[in-house]
């Protein structure tokens, strides 16, 4: 059964909390999708990954780029998926992608911003419905360092 993890953040660094999860999961040799809200944040999430720690590089690409199969992190927005099976899906969009329910795992996020907050509790209900099994980690009782 897949669950779906809602980060509770402190700050905005809601992109750079996505690059950090898709490292410690490529470090566990998991191969994940990363789904942007459009293509500027996509260009935005491949350019924060380029600039990530250099001893944590994650092997990435924007989808239909790099190697057949796609790189362990595989970077998309809109109607795009993956362009193969992974384990886990980065939710960065507003909405729940419509093929959310083929990962085992999903990481999502409620930002600070009140408006947001609704748009999230919304993705909680949307995965509910779709029976996923559902957590929290809220990051003011339980820091990452990222």
């Amino acid at each position: 059964m897949a669950i779906a993890t809602f980060y509770l953040l402190t700050d905005d660094r809601q992109q750079q909390l996505a690059c950090w999860l898709a490292s410690e999961c490529y470090r566990k040799g998991q191969q994940l999708y990363l789904h942007c809200e459009d293509e500027a944040q996509a260009h935005q999430v491949d350019e924060l990954l380029w600039q990530f720690d250099p001893e944590r590089f994650v092997p990435h690409n924007l989808v239909g780029e790099g190697p057949r199969g796609g790189a362990p992190v595989e970077i998309g927005y809109g109607n795009q998926s993956s362009s193969k099976k992974r384990l886990v899906l980065i939710n960065l969009a507003a909405k729940v992608p419509n093929f959310a329910v083929n990962f085992g795992q999903i990481f999502d996020f409620v930002p600070v911003a009140t408006e947001a907050k609704t748009v999230a509790r919304e993705r909680y209900r949307a995965y509910r419905q779709l029976g996923i099994e559902l957590a929290t980690h809220d990051l003011a009782k339980q820091p990452l360092s990222f």
